[in-house]
């Protein structure tokens, strides 16, 4: 029995509403036509409504046949997350709602909490009603007064408001990570705490799901449609669309909204870049560098990328054209991602800003001898080592430039560096050292 069969029931029961027809395979969550669907009559207009008087258990059922997975980098199983903290139903459950975005080259969480703030609401609730949640906690970064702004009205604009709180979160590349998360709206500081899962022992030690806004999205399109609705697009093992921010060296950045198999030539089309670019960062600034030779073999899915040490990840793409030097870039980030260090664990604080030293004197042939074997050593030490998967990201993005630019490495550090070496930063690296965790 599909979800839209079991809303048909509850219609016959009940005479609410019946969810609209299934929209085309694309776009799904970006809202296109007249209107401003932030405000709910607009949303509902748009999306139809939500359907009523389901059964948890078959919603849940209806997540995992779906496929949906985490949009969030880790790409786990929605259901079998939710199924874990529905295990440990009994009104204590919690539902947080990843808005924070710390990844600076993305911006589709945001997005989707500013043009659609009544979409990400529905799937928040119609979690809290599978795991037994009593309260929803959406989080966005403490300085993104946009989205923080639509969450607010669309709430006002809601009867179960009472149990829906927004939080402005501290602005740090590892504060959006779960347990931090978790770890901060109960009181603490949002910083990942060591070997802990939310859905065990989260929000003041409450069973917590926390999903961010883009699955979440995705759970209430699932409870309209259903999920041979839902698997219509992408492939068949990695079904549904994906939301992809890119950036660089392109003639229309932003967000799209593709089907997970896209060629990456397509988003790259779709981006106005016309030109073959010298590389990509995909993933997000944990993620993994692809030299431009490789683009015309790879699609934006995890099967596709993971030929060549990589993944979808956040859905980031920054391209890195003629003008810029992939290698340079690396080095600003190796020193960005470790002045990002939570501040508790060893292979951050010490590892990572030696790590990117070393990096750059390597870069600029002014390293000492063997140096490159004390990289791939140093690179090799802090895999595993952390309270959260920053230090294992960092390592895995600077393996991935060395690796896919091998040819230029060699150059660098037999002092014939490219022309680009010192052109203008391309990939931003925001200042937020020295800000509060709590």
């Amino acid at each position: 029995m599909t979800t839209l069969d079991l809303a048909r029931d509850a219609a016959d029961r009940t005479g609410a509403p019946m969810p609209g027809p299934a929209p085309s395979i694309l776009p799904r969550l970006l809202v296109t036509g007249p209107g401003d669907a932030t405000h709910l009559d607009v949303h509902r207009s748009r999306f139809g409504p939500m359907p009523t008087g389901f059964d948890p258990k078959r919603m849940l059922d209806e997540l995992e046949r779906s496929g949906l997975t985490g949009r969030g980098g880790a790409a786990f199983p929605t259901a079998v997350k939710t199924a874990a903290v529905a295990r440990r139903r009994g009104g204590r459950s919690v539902v947080v709602v990843n808005i924070v975005e710390g990844e600076p080259a993305s911006s589709k969480d945001h997005h989707l909490a500013v043009t659609a703030p009544h979409l990400v609401i529905d799937g928040a609730e119609v979690l809290a009603s599978i795991v037994g949640a009593s309260e929803i906690h959406l989080c966005v970064d403490r300085n993104d007064w946009p989205a923080y702004g639509a969450l607010d009205r669309a709430v006002r604009e809601r009867a179960a408001q009472d149990r829906i709180s927004i939080w402005g979160a501290p602005s740090h590349y590892v504060a959006g990570e779960a347990s931090a998360l978790s770890r901060w709206i109960g009181g603490g500081e949002a910083r990942p705490v060591w070997n802990t899962r939310p859905d065990q022992a989260g929000v003041s030690g409450r069973p917590t799901l926390v999903q961010n806004a883009e699955t979440v999205a995705n759970v209430a399109l699932v409870a309209r449609h259903g999920a041979a609705w839902f698997r219509s697009a992408g492939t068949p093992d990695e079904p549904g669309s994906m939301l992809v921010t890119i950036s660089g060296d392109v003639g229309a950045p932003g967000v799209l909204e593709i089907e997970r198999g896209t060629s990456l030539r397509a988003v790259l089309d779709a981006a106005r870049v016309s030109s073959m670019p010298r590389g990509l960062l995909v993933g997000g600034y944990g993620g993994s560098w692809i030299h431009g030779d490789h683009i015309a073999s790879l699609s934006m899915s995890n099967a596709s990328l993971a030929g060549v040490g990589a993944s979808v990840g956040t859905g980031v793409i920054v391209v890195v054209g003629e003008d810029h030097c992939p290698l340079a870039e690396t080095v600003r980030l190796a020193h960005w991602l470790a002045g990002e260090s939570a501040g508790q664990c060893g292979p951050c604080v010490f590892g990572l800003p030696a790590i990117a030293e070393l990096l750059e004197r390597l870069i600029e042939d002014r390293a000492p001898s063997r140096a490159a074997e004390r990289l791939e050593r140093w690179l090799d030490e802090v895999d595993g080592r952390g309270a959260c998967a920053h230090p294992d990201l960092s390592a895995r993005m600077i393996r991935s430039a060395l690796r896919s630019f091998a040819d230029d490495y060699a150059d660098h550090r037999a002092g014939r560096p490219c022309r680009q070496a010192h052109a203008e930063a391309l990939i931003r690296c925001p200042d937020t050292e020295g800000g509060p965790w709590t």
